[in-house]
């Protein structure tokens, strides 16, 4: 289990628990994060989870798929920080990961 802390564009943060072995996604969804729309459920089809990862933990998990980076051209504001929570699977490692929604998702 971990703890992952959701801030949204405006400052505001939320530190919640995930199991490990679920996504960055399902945690939020299950504990009603806003700016977490997942459309599609998980799938990487629609960018809708698009989260920023602080600096500090950009590099310590591994990094994007190409079909990650691809629908990530399509979210909202993308940076070089950006991930699709559906695709960061929580692990003891992660403990304390801290993550920002963008303004809108796409």
């Amino acid at each position: 289990m971990a703890k992952i802390t959701f801030k949204d564009y405006q400052g505001n943060s939320r530190t919640i628990e995930v199991d490990n072995r679920l996504t960055v996604m399902e945690g939020a969804v299950q504990n009603e994060i806003p700016g977490i729309d997942a459309d599609c459920g998980g799938s990487m089809a629609c960018a809708t989870c698009h989260v920023y990862v602080e600096e500090s933990w950009f590099n310590k998990m591994p990094k994007a798929e190409d079909g990650e980076v691809d629908m990530i051209d399509m979210a909202f504001e993308p940076k070089k920080n950006s991930r699709l929570s559906c695709q960061i699977t929580i692990t003891d490692d992660l403990d304390g990961l801290v993550v920002t929604t963008p303004e809108k998702q796409s």
